[in-house]
């Protein structure tokens, strides 16, 4: 009986993306049985027993050594970032840990700090399960208007990025090319239940999108895998309309399970005069607010 790991779960789902056409392997006319390429043509590739191979996609064989692991990355013709993904689902899988609970999460007062002095550039502090911790003005106007500005304050209301993506109608509707933002967002995801696969409430969240959103529970199923470096967005703000963003994110010293997330648009574009008169807008809300 197969017992797959998350390491097993994504070989197989790398196999069954390939064809014997992709690698040059014949066909000799027979119907497959399974899809994309059979188990020992991917061993044959990568040059090891189709044994061995089944055991290590069965989870029955957790050792995998670089050199394998480099040879059966080039068979199955992943990319860098796969490669990556690969290592650390061979090292956790190596692992006999249990599962804990997870530690609180807070945004520093230095990222407090420095959030304050980006006031007109959105940007905001995300931790290991993409909870906002912190934004400032800017990005709470930008990505999420519609939320209460102090819910990342209080880890029971805390918006988390995935979610709103999925679940949010709001965040939804944000992003012009929503399709292309929930792939990033699942590729992301499956790089962080790779490096924290005993936290227990990353777990739940994967659980609970698969569960409340059967477009999350397909992407899921790809195992796909994609950093959150840097990304190109349109989006269709409800305040200053369409505007192209570029999103990018950086790790926080001292804090390796935190990231910076910065929001920018190309000087001198309309994007650009965008970001500002959301800038604008939101100053001028806030005079309102503190005149009643």
């Amino acid at each position: 009986m197969d017992h797959r790991s998350p390491l097993g779960e994504f070989l197989m789902a790398r196999r069954a993306q390939l064809s014997p056409d992709d690698v040059g392997l014949p066909r000799y006319g027979e119907r497959r049985r399974v899809p994309g390429l059979r188990r020992e043509e991917l061993a044959m590739l990568a040059g090891v027993s189709a044994g061995y191979y089944t055991r290590l996609e069965q989870g029955q064989s957790l050792n995998a050594s670089a050199e394998v692991l480099d040879a059966i990355a080039t068979a199955l013709r992943l990319t860098a970032a796969e490669r990556e993904h690969l290592s650390v689902l061979s090292t956790t899988a190596s692992r006999r840990t249990a599962p804990s609970p997870p530690p609180d999460e807070h945004a520093s007062a230095d990222l407090r700090t420095l959030l304050a002095a980006m006031e007109d550039v959105p940007a905001l502090v995300v931790g290991r399960r993409n909870d906002v911790l912190a934004w400032n003005g800017a990005g709470h106007a930008l990505l999420a208007g519609h939320l209460d500005a102090a819910s990342p304050d209080d880890p029971d209301t805390r918006p988390n990025l995935s979610r709103l993506v999925f679940l949010d109608a709001h965040t939804r509707a944000l992003y012009r090319d929503w399709p292309a933002k929930a792939h990033a967002v699942v590729g992301n995801l499956r790089i962080l239940t790779a490096r924290n696969p005993h936290d227990t409430r990353l777990a739940a969240l994967v659980g609970e999108l698969a569960i409340r959103s059967p477009e999350f529970a397909s992407l899921w199923a790809e195992h796909t895998v994609e950093p959150c470096g840097r990304d190109v967005y349109d989006l269709a703000h409800p305040v200053v309309g369409n505007l192209t963003v570029t999103q990018q994110t950086f790790p926080v010293p001292r804090e390796p399970h935190q990231s910076l997330v910065v929001i920018t648009a190309e000087a001198g574009t309309p994007s650009s005069a965008a970001l500002t008169m959301l800038a604008q807008a939101r100053g001028q809300g806030v005079t309102k607010r503190q005149a009643l």
